[in-house]
């Protein structure tokens, strides 16, 4: 009999009312706003900031990706079912999908097999439009800078080659990274080159995932760097009086949601930027609602350690002021086999010295974790096709490097499969080694902040600079952002900037071609390689294996 998929899992889920959820957290089920039985916002007043300075937060991040998958939305549902298990109070706290990926290479990312968040369809889909009023809020801005430029009694003497802001569109489309608007006569706008980002992209996106109430939401939107005059001197979204109505859009995409897991545990959901171009995240807010709420949260931060999670460290941490208690690798068999050297169509066959190889790369990341002053456990999220023999290398690589590896078995058991793991975890948080610290100081110029991050996290041997990168530097001092975190945009697949290189490469460089301005949202975006905002769908996208059958029911979500 063959494994159900996730989305027949998902199906077959017997949903508690989102008022049930709710009171298992102790909250009144009239505060709640619900969006159907299932799903509903959490208004910010549920946040006490003196429950969020002792709850303990545990950071789920993996090695570096592979097209192979790791499981770690999987892995992070699981832990927290296994703490529950336990007798703990936990809260999950994730991201929302976009549905570039969903329809693109994914298919779907709210967990897998027994560890899943549910409503699985509704998550995976349009949830509660958060995604949509950040997409609305952001082309607001566009539409508004356009019609300035139309606007002769109210021009701000806008230069159009300057402005710097995109439209965006939640999905994988690759035909509108660079277009040009603006054609067809006088009556439709000043012809000018633009493009779309993937709206997880947008830095609405990341105002909306580093705000920490309504009016600093308000206050970075204004703070959005567009362009210039032809003066020189800058324009900011606030020039166009465009913050007020932005923040409008966005009144209830601020609010976290609520909603379960298959055990009937609370998962909040809350946000979604990707990690290679942007923070890769879920909300300062949505995590402080799970810490005021539960006395352990676990959260995900996207891709590897070189990513996600040194962005979690360096630029939310620091920003929202929390300190993590232990922190979770996810590594799996096939994917070290991969970085081994393994092809792709061959990962799910064992190969004990190709495994050794790629051990390199789970070491890497163990390294990465310890710089930020965090404990590590890793969870070998276990498949089939797994070995003892290659488990137990990787136990024993691990422990050499002072790091428990426990196997996890929440795809297949869910919660039950996931105490060893959990109790893993709550061991290093009892023994209470962890003490967070930044990689590198605000203060740092730009450049040091790049090459702090290229040298102690990629192992990179240097950062060359294209022409573009170095006005953007110049453009970023002129603007007095100097003192502002680094958001880099690179490949998820390598340490390097080169998705081919694996393992853990040596004796490259970091090329850095350009360099985006998120002044709202406090941070610089160094553009490495040939990375996209945009992403384009793959050979054979997720779409083409859906469908929704007269009654309504979908397949192939999974």
């Amino acid at each position: 009999m063959s494994f159900p998929s996730d989305l027949e899992i998902a199906q077959k889920a017997q949903m508690k009312p989102i008022a049930q959820i709710a009171q298992k957290l102790g909250i009144d089920p009239e505060v709640i706003e619900p969006y159907g039985r299932t799903k509903a916002k959490l208004p910010l007043s549920l946040i006490n900031e003196q429950k969020v300075a002792q709850g303990k937060l545990i950071l789920v991040t993996a090695v570096s990706p592979t097209p192979a998958g790791e499981g770690k939305t999987t892995t992070s549902i699981g832990l927290h079912e296994g703490l529950s298990k336990l007798g703990k109070k936990s809260v999950v706290v994730l991201r929302e999908p976009s549905l570039g990926p969903v329809f693109g290479m994914k298919g779907g990312a709210a967990g897998g097999g027994y560890a899943q968040v549910v409503p699985m369809e509704d998550i995976n889909l349009h949830f509660t439009g958060d995604f949509a009023a950040i997409e609305k809020a952001n082309n607001l801005l566009a539409a508004l800078i356009d019609n300035n430029l139309q606007n002769r009694k109210r021009s701000l003497g806008i230069d159009p080659r300057t402005i710097a802001w995109k439209r965006v569109m939640d999905m994988n489309d690759r035909a509108l990274r660079d277009i040009t608007i603006g054609l067809g006569g006088t009556g439709n706008g000043v012809p000018r080159q633009d493009g779309f980002n993937i709206t997880p992209a947008s830095e609405v996106m990341a105002i909306l995932c580093l705000a920490t109430n309504f009016e600093d939401l308000k206050k970075r939107l204004g703070d959005i760097y567009v362009g210039q005059r032809w003066d020189r001197t800058p324009v900011y979204a606030r020039d166009l009086k465009a913050e007020a109505a932005m923040a409008i859009l966005l009144k209830d995409a601020i609010k976290p949601n609520l909603v379960q897991t298959l055990e009937g545990n609370p998962a909040i959901l809350h946000g979604g930027p990707f990690a290679n171009i942007a923070q890769g995240v879920n909300s300062v807010l949505a995590t402080k609602m799970g810490l005021s709420l539960g006395d352990y949260v676990v959260t995900e931060a996207g891709f590897g350690a070189d990513l996600g999670a040194e962005k979690f460290f360096d630029i939310k941490c620091r920003a929202a002021g929390l300190k993590p208690s232990a922190a979770v690798i996810v590594a799996t068999v096939r994917a070290l086999r991969y970085h081994g050297g393994v092809d792709v169509k061959e990962v799910n066959t064992a190969a004990p010295e190709k495994l050794k190889a790629g051990l390199a790369n789970l070491g890497r990341h163990i390294e990465n974790v310890a710089k930020f002053g965090v404990k590590a456990v890793v969870a070998i999220n276990h498949f089939p096709t797994d070995t003892p023999e290659e488990i137990d290398l990787i136990k024993a690589y691990c422990a050499e490097r002072g790091a428990e590896a426990v196997l996890a078995q929440g795809f297949a058991k869910g919660g039950d499969g996931m105490t060893d793991l959990a109790s893993a975890v709550l061991r290093v948080i009892d023994e209470g080694n962890s003490d967070f610290k930044p990689l590198y100081d605000l203060s740092l110029s730009i450049k040091d902040k790049i090459a702090t991050i290229a040298r102690e996290i990629y192992r990179a041997d240097g950062v060359d600079y294209s022409g573009d990168a170095e006005t953007a530097l110049r453009r970023i001092d002129k603007l007095g952002l100097n003192a502002v975190p680094i958001c880099m945009a690179k490949t998820q697949y390598s340490f390097s900037d080169n998705k081919e290189l694996r393992a853990a490469p040596t004796g490259f460089r970091i090329t850095v071609r350009d360099i985006e301005i998120s002044a709202g949202a406090g941070f610089v975006v160094p553009i490495c390689g040939e990375i996209m905002r945009m992403p384009g769908l793959p050979e054979v996208p997720a779409a083409e294996h859906m469908d929704i059958d007269a009654n309504g029911v979908i397949s192939g979500l999974s």
